[in-house]
């Protein structure tokens, strides 16, 4: 956790000066997550970052919740809100294993993260113990184990010891939809885009 949280409190700032690779599939991720918000929907978004995505969803919802374990991201996101006006957003510094949210949530949000977690089982575990029945789990995930990125595990140990890269975890697609299968979810919706490995997918634990 520490290696993590030094790396990218690090990067934070070059981060948020980033511009997103594949506009067309955030877009269309932003676009399906709006589809299960509603004006009462209280979210909570695990590693949110700089707090870009967060921001743009603020004004479909009651109020999100966004966590981060970097100090440096959360300090640029909350100026983020603050340049914005943007009041329905609460930043606090944390993992999973560190959050208990005070009520039922109707939306968990982890983008970009699993791959990026030592245990991503347990954080899909917590998501679905977090919810409401009929509540969701949205997520944007690496499977960098069904393509040539699973050679990554292999380069990882040097990028991490240059600090040059995070701790990155390798699985599959199936590996994950089990892994949210077994925690209860059921998968509402599933798409790949084309650029990357990954897979966006909304899983609603049951009514």
């Amino acid at each position: 956790m520490l290696e993590s949280i030094r790396f990218w409190d690090k990067v934070a700032q070059k981060y948020a000066k980033s511009a997103i690779s594949d506009m067309p599939s955030y877009e269309h991720k932003l676009e399906i997550s709006r589809r299960y918000f509603t004006p009462d929907s209280q979210l909570l978004e695990l590693g949110c970052g700089t707090g870009s995505t967060a921001l743009l969803h603020a004004p479909y919802v009651a109020h999100i919740l966004a966590t981060d374990i970097s100090a440096n991201m959360l300090n640029i996101a909350r100026q983020k809100a603050t340049d914005q006006h943007i009041s329905n957003v609460s930043f606090v510094q944390g993992s999973n294993d560190q959050l208990n949210p005070e009520a039922p949530l109707d939306v968990v949000l982890a983008l970009n993260l699993l791959h990026l977690v030592d245990d991503w089982a347990a954080v899909i575990r917590d998501a679905y113990r977090w919810l409401k029945p009929g509540g969701v789990f949205i997520t944007s995930t690496a499977c960098l184990g069904d393509s040539v990125w699973r050679y990554i595990k292999w380069v990882a140990p040097l990028g991490r010891l240059l600090r040059l890269m995070p701790p990155v975890f390798v699985f599959t697609q199936a590996a994950f939809e089990q892994s949210l299968k077994e925690a209860g979810f059921e998968i509402d919706y599933l798409w790949r885009p084309e650029k990357f490995p990954s897979v966006f997918i909304v899983a609603k634990k049951p009514a």
